[in-house]
């Protein structure tokens, strides 16, 4: 399938091969799209504050993937996961390495890394990313040692970076699965599509013009903006797709798009199969990148980019057309379900932490996120 780009009345549109077309009509943002987080999910604190009293434990949703650190929750690395993947599992998952920045001449780890890259069959392009963060915070397509060099050097000392291959198809989405302990079934309880935002050049447009006229890009533009800026200014040639994120994470600009008519049974056994092989997680969404939707239905052609825990979305809900109502019933529900994981792996043995282990390592997070380099 060739890429596309579509035009019409509205502004040219670029998909990438294996994605529906983006329908654009209608309303570009749903009213609480871009709402602050605290604000979305005060009605989930509320929640959590009842349900802790109810089952005796204010941390029981951190042992519901007892197979890493707090579940996934927070301040937790994104191998935590990776790293318990048997052979079966592994093969699923693009190849990756973690480096630990030192406190050492870059162009002298520039050239550890490349010693690194070959024995995980890694080579130039990679995407780069912090081990740990969340939103796509720092992370960037690395295409040269050059760029390599820059992205190191923004790095502080001791934080790791997750170098992974860079992924065969451009086509991309958000798969949540639930398991509880003991079934031998998951569920696929939300799919969603995630589009990257392109503009397409017509040979007379800045590319900040372009922007402007795009109905949900033009009102992002002090999201967009930042990052561009060095071209902000450029006139984009006739028909290049020029895209404004790298990172597929809602908070920089990625368009979501509710796909659960895309489950299927194939889909959910193949995801059974995979987490068979990944013993103690039960709950969490999968980044994924697959060669076309048939393929995806049939629980084939895909790569698995990350696999997140406790704190990861239902990403549907920022789909344009979802109501808020809704949305917030996803999030209570997934809370829901953690508490009820967490009593089911309590039975099973399995003890909470505390709340500090939670306090230290958001705090942990928050500073290192503070210090990584701004994204693609």
């Amino acid at each position: 399938m060739k890429n596309r780009v579509a035009e019409s009345s509205r502004p040219a549109t670029f998909v990438p091969p294996g994605m529906p077309e983006l329908d654009q009509s209608g309303n570009p943002v749903s009213f609480f799209e871009f709402w602050p987080v605290w604000l979305v999910y005060l009605p989930v604190a509320l929640q959590w504050s009842l349900l802790s009293l109810r089952y005796r434990s204010l941390t029981l949703p951190l042992i519901a993937n007892p197979a890493i650190p707090l579940s996934g929750m927070v301040g937790v690395a994104k191998s935590a996961v990776l790293r318990q993947a048997g052979s079966e599992a592994s093969g699923w998952i693009l190849p990756w390495i973690e480096y630990q920045v030192e406190d050492a001449p870059i162009p002298e780890q520039v050239s550890r890394i490349n010693e690194l890259l070959p024995d995980a069959g890694l080579a130039l392009p990679l995407v780069g990313k912090p081990s740990i963060g969340c939103r796509g915070a720092g992370v960037r397509l690395l295409q040269s040692e050059q760029e390599l060099h820059a992205y190191l050097s923004r790095f502080p000392v001791s934080a790791t970076i997750q170098f992974q291959q860079l992924a065969p198809w451009e086509a991309e989405a958000g798969v949540f699965y639930v398991r509880h302990p003991g079934r031998r079934q998951g569920e696929i309880t939300s799919l969603t599509l995630k589009y990257m935002p392109y503009v397409v050049g017509d040979g007379r447009s800045t590319l900040g013009e372009l922007v402007a006229r795009d109905p949900r890009a033009g009102r992002l533009i002090s999201v967009y903006r930042p990052r561009h800026e060095a071209h902000w200014q450029t006139v984009i040639e006739q028909g290049r797709p020029y895209r404004l994120v790298f990172s597929a994470s809602h908070c920089r600009g990625a368009i979501f798009r509710d796909g659960r008519e895309y489950i299927t049974e194939q889909l959910s056994k193949t995801l059974d199969r995979i987490f068979d092989d990944i013993p103690g997680f039960h709950y969490g969404r999968l980044d994924i990148k697959f060669q076309d939707l048939e393929s995806l239905r049939e629980g084939r052609n895909f790569v698995i980019i990350e696999i997140n825990g406790a704190s990861s979305e239902s990403i549907h809900i920022w789909d344009r057309n979802a109501r808020f109502g809704a949305a917030v019933a996803t999030l209570l529900g997934q809370y829901r379900t953690l508490f009820r994981l967490g009593q089911a792996n309590r039975r099973l043995g399995h003890r909470p932490p505390g709340l500090r282990a939670l306090w230290d390592a958001w705090r942990h997070e928050s500073r290192l996120v503070k210090q990584y380099p701004a994204n693609d």
